[in-house]
């Protein structure tokens, strides 16, 4: 009788547990903003890969504004100058969300981005390419807090058996909002208002979301003043967090461990890999469809966003499986991440090196293979996107902002690379190197994952030195049993 009354109550709270788990509760407004964020920062960034078009040839938008005469050179020069101010505070902006807190970084990183993107227009007429390209990078300066802060309050708010569906939901508003500001730009560049209102109709959007986040965002559960104590309960036991918040922020990285580490190696190797394909597409798909496809505007700017669009679908189709095939135990961790990883990068390496050899008169073939190739790109978020937490919670936003910084390395190289190849727009020969050589860094990129990769929490993620003694953080990012086991 003793037995069966233990095991109703160990039920009664297994189901306890999961009535609170599949609630409706403040992990997942926090989860929208989050979502809403990525959507508002990739439009702000995105903005001037279909406003250049417009801006170097009005003929095909609205003629009355006013026509730059830069060459391809100068235009990967502007495309790819964001990266070099975003790349500058990836290494300490990790560190600091931990330290000082996440929603002020964002507060302000998207505040600064937001006015910076209403001057554009005026830094073009007034200063030329050079006004325009220090501007964008101290746009790319403002949201290179973006990603570190983002995981640091993923790690902080979404328990183990809920991480990729809520962070899948969350970086899927970064192809939303390529979709977004893809589409719209086209139209923004031939209406009346023409290519200027493109950065002044994004940049007030980021106002916004900014004065949203600074009234509803929050740090963390611990702090939190709307969340009920069962919700607080719930994710704090889940995530294992017996160490409070002041004392991880007292924690000192353990810089040489982490760097020291295979499985954080080869995550880096994803991150770049798939930062160079993905930003290299991102950035000359308006040019490549305007000059090869000889697609206008309205139709190439339309055409851009679908494989986003698809991007933003798939990956809503893989997180639900991701989880439940790791909650139900049929795959581990790490191999989830390598399935879901290679599914997302190694499909799009042979979508690559078809488009190589598409020309203008299959147009509709060009589009599915961009479809296809950026829209399955979707399961690397619930590949290396969410290993960083895997291999450490407490250091996850930290552990971002170092493969962020070498995988923007990537996102300047990639569009300075079409700019050298590229020296005549309309020869499909030469987009053919671009594509072929983007497909060969996602598979190496992959491969290297596959093998080295890993979905453990490392042993650093627990201990770190600190005035000379060794401060043990104890469970600090640990699932409970009850939840998942992190394999």
């Amino acid at each position: 009788m003793k037995e069966r009354n233990d095991h109703e109550s160990e039920h009664q709270l297994q189901s306890g547990s999961e009535d609170r788990m599949f609630k409706i509760g403040v992990r997942h407004y926090q989860s929208c903003l989050l979502f809403l964020l990525l959507l508002v920062g990739y439009a702000l960034r995105v903005n001037m890969s279909v406003g250049i078009v417009a801006m170097v040839d009005n003929t095909s938008a609205n003629p009355d504004f006013e026509e730059y005469e830069w060459n391809e050179q100068v235009q990967s020069l502007i495309l790819s100058s964001f990266f070099w101010g975003y790349i500058l505070v990836q290494l300490p902006a990790g560190t600091w969300a931990r330290k000082f807190g996440a929603k002020i970084l964002l507060s302000a990183s998207m505040g600064v981005c937001a006015i910076l993107t209403l001057l554009t227009p005026i830094a073009a007429s007034n200063g030329g390419w050079i006004a325009v390209v220090a501007l964008r990078i101290l746009q790319g300066v403002s949201q290179g807090f973006i990603f570190p802060c983002v995981h640091t309050l993923l790690a902080q708010w979404v328990p183990p058996s809920e991480r990729s569906r809520l962070g899948t939901f969350v970086y899927a508003g970064s192809p939303l909002g390529n979709v977004f500001m893809l589409a719209l730009s086209g139209i923004l560049a031939s209406s009346s208002l023409g290519w200027p209102s493109i950065f002044y109709v994004s940049g007030a959007i980021g106002i916004v979301w900014t004065a949203l986040f600074f009234t509803f965002g929050s740090n963390s559960p611990e702090v939190d003043v709307r969340i009920t104590p069962a919700e607080r309960t719930f994710i704090q036991e889940s995530l294992g967090q017996e160490t409070d918040t002041e004392q991880i922020k007292r924690l000192t990285t353990p810089w040489k461990r982490i760097f020291t580490s295979l499985p954080f190696i080869s995550l880096i190797v994803a991150h770049s890999a798939q930062n160079w394909g993905f930003w290299t597409l991102l950035t000359e798909i308006p040019t490549y469809m305007k000059n090869v496809l000889e697609m206008d505007i309205k139709k190439n700017a339309l055409l851009s966003a679908l494989p986003y669009l698809v991007m933003w679908l798939g990956s809503f189709v893989f997180s639900p499986i991701s989880d439940y095939m790791i909650n139900r135990g049929y795959i581990s961790v790490g191999n989830a991440r390598k399935l879901f990883n290679s599914i997302g990068l190694y499909f799009p390496m042979f979508a690559l090196i078809g488009l190589g050899y598409v020309t203008k008169d299959h147009t509709e073939i060009a589009v599915f293979l961009l479809t296809f190739g950026v829209g399955i790109n979707s399961g690397t978020y619930v590949g290396f996107m969410l290993n960083h937490m895997d291999l450490s919670p407490v250091y996850a936003g930290t552990l971002m902002g170092i493969t962020n910084f070498s995988a923007n390395i990537m996102s300047i190289l990639g569009p300075l690379f079409v700019g050298l190849i590229v020296s005549d727009a309309t020869n499909p020969v030469e987009w053919r190197v671009v594509f072929f050589v983007a497909a060969a860094i996602y598979f190496i990129g992959n491969t290297f994952f596959v093998i080295f990769g890993s979905g453990e929490i490392q042993p650093w993620n627990n201990s770190s030195k600190r005035d000379g003694d060794e401060l043990e953080a104890q469970d600090v990012g640990k699932s409970t049993e009850t939840v998942t086991t992190i394999k």
